[in-house]
This record gives C-alpha cells, structure tokens and sequence, in this order.
C-alpha cells in the first residue's frame, strides 16, 4: 500500500508539475499576446501620427502655395494699375506729335503773314494747313458727321431749336448745322448742334 501512494503522489506532482507548465505556457502566450497588443498599439499609434504629421505637412505646403498665390496676385494687381497710370498720362502722345507739324506749318504761316501783300496766297496757305489737321485727325479715327437733310437722330444729334421746314419734306430732318458732330472710331465724341424743321 505504501507504494501505491507514491505512485500516486508522483502522479499528482506529474500533473501539478504539468499544471505548472500549462499556466507558464499560458502565462507566456498571455504576455506575447499583451506585448503584440502593445506592439499594434504603437505601431497604430506611430501611423496615426504619421498620418498627422503627412496632413500637417500637406497643409503648410497648401498654405505656403496660398500665400504665394496672394502675393503673386498682389503684385499683379499692382503692375497693372501702373500701366494704366502711364497709359492715360500717355494717352494722347501719338496725336500730340503728329499735330507737332501743323504747329509748324502755322507758325510759319504767321511769320509769312508779317510781310505778305497778297492776301490769295495767304489764304491758299491757310486752306492747305487747314486741310493737313483734317487728314492727320482722319488718320487717327476722327470723321464727320453728315447732319443737314438727314432725318433727326437723338442719338447723334443735339437739337437747338426746330423752325417751321420749308418743304414738307424736310419736316422732322435737319435742315441746319450749328455746330458739326464727330465720331472717333464710329463712337460719338461731339454731337451735331442741329435745326430741326417742325
């Protein structure tokens, strides 16, 4: 009988011994399983701080773009209200120098004037300047309006007064001209001082 006990008491350390290691096995893949999570638990922390630093990063390059953009646009808003400063100071140059000769042409006119004794040729000197300023407007644009017999037009035509028309087809047109109108590249700038017939 005493055997036996001992059988069975190295049975029963067999099986607590056994007992043991199963719970140090168990222990073990308890801690792994702990360490993993923690492990996941950084890793997933280290990505969403690396998604964090990435937006961080998107958002200061979008904001330095942002603030070069403004900058740039500034600058070009200024550009341009430069230029057309100079653009309006310079507006009228090109006219103002191809007047310059007719200028010249009527200072020497005067000067011809002082001496001359023959009134024609002065007078001939006189239509000829006057018709180089014509041209030289043309050239830039300018053109006369034809007013007289034309049917009044409130859209080119600036009435002064209205008379009683002489024919009765000439009632409702422009039977004088005070003062002509003129367009500048087909715009109205002056319009025509008219009498209209009633």
């Amino acid at each position: 009988m005493f055997k036996r006990k001992k059988v069975s008491n190295t049975e029963e350390q067999n099986k607590m011994a056994d007992n043991i290691n199963e719970q140090e096995e168990i222990k073990e893949e308890i801690e792994q399983i702990n360490e993993a999570r923690i492990n996941e638990k950084e890793a997933t922390e280290e990505v969403e701080l690396s998604e964090v630093d990435k937006l961080k990063a998107e958002v200061a390059t979008l904001n330095d773009k942002y603030v070069r953009l403004y900058a740039e646009f500034d600058n070009v808003k200024r550009r341009t209200a430069l230029e057309r400063r100079e653009l309006l100071q310079t507006a009228g140059k090109d006219v103002i120098v191809s007047l310059l000769s007719v200028i010249d042409d009527f200072e020497r006119a005067a000067k011809a004037m002082e001496t001359a004794t023959d009134v024609k040729s002065v007078k001939e000197g006189i239509d000829l300047v006057h018709h180089k300023f014509k041209n030289i407007l043309v050239q830039k644009g300018l053109k006369e309006m034809e007013s007289i017999g034309q049917v009044f037009n409130a859209d080119i035509h600036e009435a002064i007064t209205s008379i009683p028309s002489p024919t009765a087809d000439l009632k409702g047109k422009v039977i004088d001209e005070v003062e002509k109108g003129y367009t500048l590249n087909d715009k109205v700038i002056r319009f025509a001082k008219v009498i209209v017939g009633a």
